[in-house]
C-alpha cells in the first residue's frame, strides 16, 4: 500500500500589523489572526484580507475595504510592501 504524505498546513503569525503609505503618511493598523486580518485607517475604514503563505518565508496579503478599493502586496524577511490600485506603496511589518 503507498500512503502520499499530507503536507501540513502552514498558518501565518499572529500579531499587530503597521502600514504606512510612502507618499502620503497614511496608516492602516490593525491585527491578524493567522490567515484573517483586519486593518483600519485613519478615517475609520474597514479593511479585511487574507494572508497565503507562499513558500517557507514569503507571504501574499490581499485586502478589501467596503467601497471596493484594494491593496495587494507581498512580504519577506525583511518586511511587508504592498500596493494599491492607484499605485500607491504602502510599507510595514507584523509587530
Amino acid at each position: 500500500m503507498i500512503f502520499a504524505r499530507h503536507r501540513k498546513r502552514q498558518s501565518v503569525t499572529s500579531g499587530s500589523y503597521r502600514f504606512e503609505n510612502t507618499r502620503t503618511r497614511a496608516t492602516l493598523t490593525g491585527f491578524g489572526d493567522g490567515d484573517y486580518l483586519r486593518l483600519r485607517d485613519e478615517f475609520g475604514n474597514l479593511w479585511t484580507g487574507t494572508a497565503e503563505m507562499q513558500d517557507k518565508d514569503t507571504v501574499r496579503y490581499r485586502f478589501r475595504d467596503s467601497h471596493g478599493n484594494a491593496i495587494a502586496g507581498i512580504s519577506d524577511t525583511y518586511g511587508i510592501v504592498l500596493r494599491d490600485e492607484k499605485g500607491n506603496t504602502w510599507r510595514g511589518f507584523l509587530e
